[in-house]
């Protein structure tokens, strides 16, 4: 059986959970992930649990959380002026936003935490909401597609 190689795109099924238990990830009850191997856009611990694997396999893994989403950066807690931002809701402790930001290479959206609102400013955490945890995974890799299959990334 072909083992899986970096650069090739998997369809897996998985759920990702916190030390605590908790569930941030069920693909089983829906379509699975299907991803290229060794992607920038895909945590690298992902991609190594990944490898080598055959098609029904499963395996279980601790992805640490410098191979994860890092450690917590407290300089991506940025306090901003209310009035700087155009929101369509009422900010609120705990609310997820989609800051979209024009850089150089184009419109880019980041996801920001509100943790604290005062009369004037609003408080964002920036940081990836798992930065800074160890991802508990039970990964069944479904198929190893091939190339000339029509993929839909």
């Amino acid at each position: 059986m072909r083992k899986v190689q970096v650069g090739d795109v998997v369809s897996i099924h998985c759920v990702g959970k916190l030390s605590s238990g908790e569930v941030f990830e069920d693909t089983y009850q829906g379509d699975p992930f299907v991803f290229e191997v060794g992607s920038p856009e895909i945590i690298p611990g992902l991609s190594e649990a990944i490898l080598g694997m055959t098609e029904g396999e499963e395996k279980e893994v601790v992805i640490p959380k410098e191979k994860a989403f890092g450690e917590r950066d407290p300089n991506l807690v940025r306090t901003l002026p209310k009035e700087g931002l155009e929101l369509d809701v009422e900010p609120a402790p705990g609310l997820m936003l989609n800051l979209i930001v024009n850089t150089p290479q184009g419109e880019m959206t980041f996801p920001a935490l509100i943790v604290e609102v005062t009369e004037d400013d609003i408080v964002l955490d920036l940081n990836p909401p798992l930065a800074g945890e160890d991802l508990y995974f039970k990964i069944k890799l479904v198929r190893i597609l091939n190339q000339s299959e029509d993929i839909v990334l």
